[in-house]
């Protein structure tokens, strides 16, 4: 993570000691130690989360969750971010959940403990967050990378939900989320073959929005995680409210009938008549400037 703080201590030299003050305030927050994640602020607006169990690449386990589920939310909190960003390593962004964790529980235990429920807490998330995928991207890993609002995909990303090879079925949204990305029959052959697919394939399919082609890994920052550094900054200079509203109406799309979904997103609309960022922008594109927003 050394580009993220080069980065800052150029612009901190940039601008002088009262950026200082404030980016030490901000690194406070972003440099607490997490035992399975990491967290960085690469840009204004931007939050970084990396998944960081590089010997397990990432296998997705209860104490990861929890410790994702608690930076996201004091994330969601502060003000300062506009979008976030989920990473994970190179070789994967995270090939599975964690099977050593799983392997000897009972029904019972899983019923009653409600197992992989905190998953679900991401989507809780208002902020826009977007996962940027290199290699494995393997059962939770890729249902992880399908609950995020945007997906970007380095060439090297091998999506897959291959529960069935080892005797169970997808338990973190892999059957919803997939079957509403790429649609059931296709769906159905993914998870019943437990067959991996492309970067391309998921970017043809609708899942991903895009491959991003691969480079050099300038400050070893791979081009995909620059890439959606570069769309969280884009995303985060917009008005707050505005994004988190327009998140809200999207989701319902897949949530809400069509004659449902359409009277809350004129709704939501309408709310954005009760804000100062409407005025502003509606007033600078009229005066042809650029938009002073407030996030009120």
């Amino acid at each position: 993570m050394s580009f993220v703080f080069r980065q800052l201590a150029a612009r901190t030299a940039a601008v002088g000691t009262s950026h200082l003050t404030y980016s030490r305030r901000l690194m406070s927050v972003f440099n607490k130690q997490y035992e399975n994640i990491l967290t960085a602020r690469p840009e204004p607006g931007v939050a970084l989360v990396t998944l960081n169990r590089p010997k397990a690449l990432n296998a997705l386990n209860s104490a990861l969750f929890a410790e994702l589920n608690e930076a996201l939310r004091l994330i969601d909190a502060d003000k300062e971010i506009g979008a976030i960003v989920i990473t994970g390593s190179e070789r994967a962004f995270a090939a599975g959940a964690d099977i050593k964790e799983m392997k000897d529980k009972s029904f019972a235990e899983v019923y009653t403990d409600q197992f992989l429920a905190d998953w679900q807490d991401l989507t809780s998330i208002r902020k826009p967050i977007i996962a940027a995928v290199s290699g494995y991207a393997l059962g939770g890993g890729c249902e992880l990378a399908l609950m995020a609002d945007i997906l970007l995909a380095a060439p090297s990303a091998q999506f897959g939900q291959p529960e069935v090879n080892i005797g169970t079925i997808t338990g973190g949204g892999g059957s919803q989320r997939l079957a509403r990305a790429v649609g059931k029959s296709r769906a159905m052959e993914l998870t019943l073959t437990g067959r991996m697919w492309s970067a391309q394939d998921a970017v043809a399919w609708g899942m991903a929005s895009r491959v991003v082609e691969a480079g050099d890994a300038a400050d070893g920052v791979l081009p995909v995680v620059r890439e959606a550094v570069a769309l969280a900054r884009e995303i985060a200079a917009k008005s707050q409210v505005a994004v988190q509203a327009q998140k809200e109406a999207v989701n319902v799309a897949f949530e809400q009938g069509l004659s449902e979904g359409l009277r809350t997103e004129r709704r939501l609309f309408h709310m954005t008549f009760a804000t100062a960022d409407q005025k502003e922008g509606m007033a600078a594109f009229a005066e042809k400037r650029k938009p002073n927003f407030t996030n009120s």
